[in-house]
């Protein structure tokens, strides 16, 4: 499997999405009208759900709000910290 699928599993069933792991899009953004409506308590158990099942670290607020856009943004950070 590869980690854009890990990531949209580890999503679907750490915030218990209401669309399926097919239905997001690499490059959709998670938040917002436009993407698949996450919301500040979901990026709060998202950064958890990166931490446990990836081992990185997202500590400074400006940089999680890059790193949560999408699912690819999320991919790149991992892949960046050699965790992937």
């Amino acid at each position: 499997m590869n980690l854009r699928q890990r990531i949209k599993e580890v999503m679907a069933s750490e915030l218990m999405l209401e669309v399926s792991v097919d239905e997001i899009a690499d490059d959709a953004p998670l938040f917002g009208p436009n993407g698949i409506g996450l919301d500040s308590v979901d990026a709060l158990q998202l950064v958890v759900a990166i931490e446990k099942h990836f081992k990185l670290k997202i500590s400074d607020q400006t940089k999680a709000r890059e790193i949560l856009h999408s699912v690819d943004s999320i991919a790149q950070a991992i892949e960046e910290a050699g965790l992937a």
